[in-house]
């Protein structure tokens, strides 16, 4: 009973964590390859004869955007994240077993009252550097242009995609992720030093030893980190993942009568092993839809997506109740209520998202789901007072919009997603403009289109009262030649992506999606400072209120 209530307490924790990365992503520059843009004016150079938005706008002074509460959520979510992967790493196989015994290793080999304590907090310090320093080598290895540039870039999200599904494989069973046995013997040999370094070598023998069964979680921890943009995002998660995983080995050597209330090894870490190589094959897809998304491709749509979620879970919920079994499993004598409890509510949220096959919007999980419009057979726009309204009101002009045929519109608006095109039609029709600068891997973006939009008031605000505007800063849609420019910094703007994403950050100094931005068509300056995400829709329509205020003034 007790042990299955942990793994219960874990697997809710680390789902909750996942969300929370995931959630965070939307705080990160999402385009490739941002670059800082100075102060002063800056010349650019064209490549065509053509002058686009961005000449004018790289022109306009630099607007100050609140960014950086995002970037404090960011790190915290990705922080909470390397926590619950820490504490799931410490149920595997290859850790669990060994917590009774370093415990035992320090209280038996000290003489002073104390010194086993001191000892495990060295040891437990001696963890977090190790993975600390991990964290940064991925930061300083890859640099942090190329940590922004990864979260789109389709080769390496696609190879993201094949790493994830590898370590859900080896979690499954299929094989096991080890070191060289040079590399353990080696550190094993050092452990036996006096004095901090002993300690230390110790440390990396554990992470070493264990890497069968925390590697795949560390390496996907990392990818979900490094693509975020978050500069300190590796490292950040790292420490999360150290603490967690070191704290039990302190707290134990301290309070040694706590070991007699640890659950005894056996099949259930196993177990553990099973459901979270489930859970990394569910989370693999995420990054296989935005390639398809950021591409165009369109053969990974939503009614995809959920299907096979839908057997991923499903399959986790017969695995839990003995339904399913693999070759390293121990017999299941019996199913305990704990694991019945867990096997509810895994096959509840299965059931839970049948129905988004004919287009319930799944609010829940919205964010990670690829847009509702990439959805063939939706139900849900039968009758839709919001759909036909956006249809039939013509508030944003019944010409078709440039990059309609590429982009999808979120349902029941019917916005532009050229700049120039939309603030000439503001102009014409006396509208202030809210430019959305979003992302085809911007879950937040989708989260707000999902949850927060459709709102009855938001949504006539938005329709009514704006001109909305959706900037892609991660599509891949090539420029024509003549919109093809050059940054002062030599960065090449070739696609639909680049162009917005620098008009983001030459103007109003930010990089981070989803961005909103109330905007006077006249002046094409901010009526009030633009801001983020902010799921309350009450306090959203304040911020549509305020922008409707000051342009009305």
């Amino acid at each position: 009973m007790k042990r299955l209530y942990i793994v219960i307490i874990m697997i809710t924790g680390l789902l909750l964590a996942k969300n929370q990365l995931k959630a965070q992503d939307t705080a990160s520059t999402k385009g490739v390859e941002f670059t800082s843009i100075p102060a002063t004016t800056p010349v650019v150079k064209s490549t065509g004869a053509n002058k686009n938005s961005i000449h004018k706008q790289a022109e306009k002074k630099t607007i100050k955007a609140g960014g950086e509460h995002q970037k404090q959520q960011t790190l915290w979510a990705i922080f909470l994240a390397g926590v619950a992967g820490g504490l799931a790493a410490l149920l595997m196989p290859c850790i669990f077993p060994m917590l009774p015994l370093t415990v035992s290793y320090f209280t038996k080999s000290v003489d002073k009252k104390g010194s086993a304590a001191g000892k495990a907090v060295l040891y437990g310090l001696s963890i977090i550097v190790i993975y600390v320093v991990l964290g940064l080598l991925v930061t300083v290895i890859f640099g942090a242009d190329a940590l922004n540039s990864l979260a789109t870039n389709g080769v390496f999200n696609f190879l993201f995609f094949l790493l994830i599904v590898i370590f859900a494989a080896s979690f499954l069973g299929a094989f096991e992720i080890t070191l060289p046995n040079s590399w353990v013997n080696k550190m094993d040999q050092n452990s036996d030093k006096d004095g901090f370094a002993g300690l230390f070598f110790m440390a990396a023998t554990l992470a070493l030893v264990s890497f069968s069964c925390t590697g795949p979680i560390i390496g996907t921890l990392l990818v979900q980190a490094a693509t975020t943009g978050a500069l300190l995002g590796p490292a950040i998660g790292m420490f999360g993942f150290a603490l967690a995983l070191a704290t039990p080995f302190v707290l134990f050597a301290m309070f040694p009568s706590w070991l007699k209330s640890l659950p005894k090894s056996g099949g259930w870490l196993n177990s553990v092993k099973v459901v979270l190589g489930f859970l990394e094959l569910a989370l693999s897809l995420k990054f296989l839809s935005n390639v398809d998304l950021a591409y165009h491709w369109h053969w990974f749509d939503r009614e995809i997506f959920l299907v096979l979620w839908i057997v991923i879970f499903a399959l986790m919920g017969f695995y839990l109740l003995g339904k399913l079994t693999f070759s390293h499993d121990s017999p299941l004598a019996h199913i305990s209520v704990p694991r019945l409890f867990l096997a509810i509510i895994v096959l509840s949220f299965t059931m839970y998202m049948v129905p988004g096959l004919w287009g319930a919007p799944l609010k829940s999980i919205s964010a990670f789901l690829p847009p509702q419009s990439t959805q063939d057979f939706d139900l849900s726009t039968i009758g839709s007072a919001n759909t036909n309204q956006s249809n039939s009101n013509g508030m944003a002009g019944t010409k078709p919009h440039k990059y309609a045929d590429i982009f999808d519109k979120p349902k029941g608006f019917n916005p532009y997603f050229d700049y120039d095109e939309g603030i000439a039609y503001a102009k014409k029709v006396h509208k202030p403009v809210m430019i959305d600068f979003t992302g085809h891997a911007c879950v937040n973006c989708r989260k707000m289109e999902a949850n927060v939009w459709p709102d009855k008031q938001v949504y006539q605000r938005i329709n009514y009262d704006y001109v909305l505007i959706q900037l892609y800063v991660d599509d891949k849609t090539d420029l024509t030649p003549a919109e093809q420019i050059t940054t002062p910094e030599g960065k090449q703007i070739k696609t639909v992506g680049n162009k917005w994403s620098y008009l983001q950050t030459s103007k109003f100094a930010a990089n981070s999606q989803p961005f909103y931005v109330l905007l006077n068509p006249d002046t094409e300056e901010p009526l009030v400072p633009p801001q983020g995400a902010d799921y309350d829709p009450v306090a959203y329509i304040n911020y549509l209120d305020s922008g409707l205020k000051a342009y009305g003034q």
